[in-house]
């Protein structure tokens, strides 16, 4: 009896494992029908993908650079006496504007005055005798070296004065150009030297603007070009020109230095002042444009799809220009009126459906 029902445990234990074992398959058996079943009642057909498109037209390439510079005077010096001297009197004001050839300082010159009346006389005296001695000479009264020597001495006389009015007009520190003076840095009753500063004076209309760019559009600046600036007090761009530039590149940023001059008739700018520039190296006037995201590089140049007949995706070689911070010039490869991908281009093949929506 109790073989028998060990023998029965032991068939009911294989049933079991059996069980466990054929179970998973046939519930994954019953899965895999019923996933065809459903894929099998789909349409078969791929969908259109969905793309935004643009337009080729003609427009206005103007191909710029985005560089920073500094605000120059038009013209800036530090006035120095040309002769060490006693300061008599100051003529100017602190930041007042003058013209050239203001008076602005003036130098004790008593010492000089006295001499440059003193060498008057002397010329009045020569040149008496000068008179008197060719009229002897007309007369034959006196040999020419007598009358040479009379002249002499008068012209001597006459270089004398010249020299001391030279003087005297260095004791008078005058404005070299039109401009607005800055602070003073001397007092009356001070002795100056030739090194020491007076006041320093600007001039800030026209403004210059100092800036550079990299080597390689070196060949594309022309004089002339027009320049549109900005900074933080002035946040409207003005216009400036480009008047000069460096002839040759500097080795160590590998950049040109160049120039622009611009009305400051206001006096918004001021030297120092940091600016942001777009420098506008060329305008093309009937450039074919494409969105950057467009253009897919390849081993042999570049390509970029459109759509084909029957709203399919065709690819098109193309020759690239110059680039913006957004669109890339086509060259050649495209024509005026063409719609380009401007999205999906990394999921387009060749004559894949497309479902194209045109963007401005």
């Amino acid at each position: 009896m109790k073989k028998q029902t060990k023998v029965i445990v032991i068939v009911a234990i294989i049933v079991l494992v059996i069980v466990a074992f054929l179970y998973p398959r046939l519930d994954n058996r019953n899965s895999n029908e019923n996933s065809v079943t459903s894929s099998g009642a789909g349409p078969g057909a791929p969908q259109d993908l969905p793309v935004s498109v643009v337009k080729l037209q003609q427009e206005t390439l103007r191909n710029q650079l985005q560089v920073t510079g500094t605000i120059l005077p038009n013209e800036s010096v530090n006035i120095r006496p040309e002769v060490s001297g006693l300061v008599t009197r100051i003529a100017f004001k602190e930041g007042q504007y003058v013209s050239k050839g203001t008076p602005l300082l003036y130098l004790d010159d008593d010492e000089l005055q006295a001499q440059y009346q003193r060498l008057q006389y002397t010329q009045k005296l020569f040149e008496t005798q000068e008179n008197r001695q060719k009229q002897l000479l007309a007369r034959e009264a006196i040999s020419q070296e007598e009358y040479d020597i009379a002249l002499n001495q008068y012209n001597t006389t006459l270089s004398d004065l010249k020299l001391v009015e030279a003087q005297l007009e260095k004791r008078v520190i005058r404005a070299p150009f039109n401009g607005k003076l800055g602070l003073r840095l001397v007092s009356e009753g001070s002795v100056i030297g030739t090194s020491d500063i007076i006041a320093s004076i600007v001039n800030i209309d026209p403004i210059k603007i100092e800036f550079s760019i990299p080597e390689r559009y070196a060949n594309q600046v022309t004089i002339g070009a027009p320049i549109y600036f900005t900074n933080e007090s002035s946040p409207q761009e003005v216009q400036g020109t480009v008047y000069a530039f460096e002839p040759q590149i500097d080795a160590a940023t590998r950049t040109l230095k160049l120039r622009a001059q611009s009305p400051n008739k206001e006096g918004r700018f001021l030297p120092g002042m940091y600016v942001r520039i777009r420098f506008v190296l060329d305008v093309t006037e009937d450039a074919l444009m494409v969105p950057a995201e467009s253009i897919i590089p390849e081993l042999q140049g570049y390509k970029v799809y459109v759509v084909g007949p029957d709203n399919k995706a065709q690819a098109k070689t193309v020759e690239i220009g110059t680039r913006t911070d957004t669109h890339v010039q086509i060259l050649s490869g495209l024509e005026e009126g063409e719609l380009v991908l401007a999205t999906g281009v990394l999921q387009v093949r060749q004559g894949m459906p497309l479902n194209p929506t045109q963007i401005n």
